[in-house]
């Protein structure tokens, strides 16, 4: 007797439903960490079960069919309500900490002087703060959720939560050299000032200066520091001008220890929480932290 399969094979749906929400072969077999001839063979498998095609060519990627589009609503459905039932699992299961990356700069400057308030707000939250000096890596290992100042377009993999955009400006200590010799100056006094820079965010200068209308060949640069917190520092010591994103300096500039004398220009980056995994405790992280950078 001849019988039908009421489910399809599960391996090739997943690849499918990659492939759909992803639009792409490639970018689904790199979230499902197999090779792209492990995906295709996926598809085809699943083609020759239904019986018919499920993705068109469309110049140089992938369109779905009419039966590829009512497979893909039900099976990203399907999926999601797994993910976030075998998350609520897991959760249940441990009771482990969030485990949140963070750059250096933003866990010391920002992040812990409000840990205390975050703790007050979210009690249920056990959060557990992890440095981060390189850059994060497209599947997060060893983390639940981000915390960054970066510009899309973001890794495919990253469910991502948009808090604040960016803001970035020159600062310098309120009683230092460089503010007696800029105080009442416009921001072009600037291009006689050796500035002070971070190697891990080279292009904020020259970004500011275009944004503002300053050509940034002008631009002349003195000491410079691997990390942007030690440029804090050294801008909090006196030691020059520095650039800084806004809500890194909130705190200083409100305590009058350092002076923004030409405010803040948005960037194309934003504040972001990121993560590869949906969690209803990454949910009610953002929702206290977009409301905090908003108050920074």
């Amino acid at each position: 007797m001849t019988t039908t399969r009421d489910l399809p094979p599960l391996n090739a749906l997943r690849a499918f439903e990659a492939t759909a929400r992803l639009g792409s072969v490639s970018r689904a077999a790199k979230e499902l960490h197999v090779t792209h001839g492990a995906v295709s063979r996926q598809l085809r498998a699943l083609e020759e079960a239904l019986g018919q095609p499920l993705f068109v060519r469309q110049g140089r990627g992938l369109a779905l069919t009419g039966p590829g589009e009512q497979l893909h609503e039900s099976a990203g459905l399907a999926f999601a309500q797994l993910r976030e039932g075998w998350a609520r699992l897991t959760r249940a299961g441990t009771g482990r900490p969030l485990v949140l990356g963070c750059p250096g700069s933003l866990l010391a400057r920002w992040m812990i002087p409000r840990l205390e308030r975050l703790h007050r707000d979210l009690p249920a939250l056990r959060l557990h703060l992890s440095a981060q000096e390189s850059p994060f890596e497209p599947a997060l290992p060893g983390l639940d959720a981000a915390l960054l100042l970066a510009e899309p377009p973001w890794p495919a993999a990253w469910h991502v939560h948009e808090l604040a955009p960016e803001r970035i400006g020159p600062v310098l200590a309120a009683h230092g050299a460089a503010a007696a010799r800029l105080a009442g100056r416009p921001m072009h006094a600037l291009v006689a000032e050796p500035l002070l820079h971070t190697a891990s965010r080279p292009q904020a200068w020259p970004q500011w200066a275009q944004a503002v209308g300053l050509a940034p060949e002008r631009l002349r640069y003195g000491q410079g520091f691997e990390h942007l917190y030690y440029l804090l520092e050294a801008a909090l010591a006196g030691l020059g001008v520095a650039i800084a994103p806004a809500q890194l300096v909130a705190d200083d500039v409100a305590a009058g220890r350092l002076l923004a004398p030409w405010g803040f220009t948005p960037t194309r980056g934003a504040w972001i929480l990121a993560s590869v995994r949906p969690d209803v405790r990454i949910d009610a992280l953002a929702v206290w932290l977009r409301q905090a950078l908003c108050g920074a």
